[in-house]
């Protein structure tokens, strides 16, 4: 079976949910392994509609809440759960608010990378930023991630700076410019 990138649904939940039991973690800036596993044991179902929910708030690493953007969660899937990629946008605008790292994050479980997943994924985000009207895409990565920067570079990201967002702590994180064609 090939790579397929969807919307999650309750078909690869108990696949999602073995991932999150090994330890992976969706979120790249924290681990939210086992607090997605109580809510997920809790309702099933609730737990797929927050994934894709537009409404509510975000909590950031230090605590601080923010209200959700716009956004487009899909999960990867080859016979079992690969990972995720999400994308967040303000609309009518490229520029994200100071408390978003970038427009996309993905997250490939440790025992399926090295397989393409993660560029796949990227290439079809990227096409769904050019739906949204995004002209750019700006992706974090940190320094050390040779990988992702392989990933993005692949889909045409080019490296932009070294910065700090103190809501994510003091490290230094590394930004990457992807340009669309035929966003705005």
């Amino acid at each position: 079976m090939g790579l397929q990138i969807e919307a999650p649904c309750l078909e690869w939940l108990a696949s999602y949910a073995q991932a999150l039991q090994k330890g992976w973690s969706p979120d790249n800036t924290r681990d939210v392994s086992a607090e997605q596993l109580a809510a997920l044991k809790r309702d099933p179902t609730a737990f797929l509609h927050s994934l894709v929910d537009q409404q509510g708030v975000i909590t950031l690493p230090d605590g601080t809440t923010r209200p959700k953007l716009p956004s487009i969660r899909l999960w990867l899937w080859d016979g079992s759960f690969c990972g995720t990629i999400s994308m967040r946008w303000q609309k009518g605008s490229d520029a994200l608010p100071a408390h978003v790292l970038g427009h996309i994050g993905y997250a490939v479980v440790p025992w399926k990378r090295r397989r393409g997943y993660a560029s796949e994924a990227l290439r079809v985000m990227l096409d769904k930023a050019r739906c949204v009207g995004l002209g750019r895409v700006e992706i974090t990565i940190d320094p050390g991630n040779s990988a992702s920067r392989r990933v993005i570079e692949k889909n045409g990201g080019r490296f932009v700076e070294e910065f700090v967002n103190d809501s994510y702590g003091p490290d230094v994180r590394l930004r990457y410019v992807v340009t669309l064609e035929g966003g705005s």
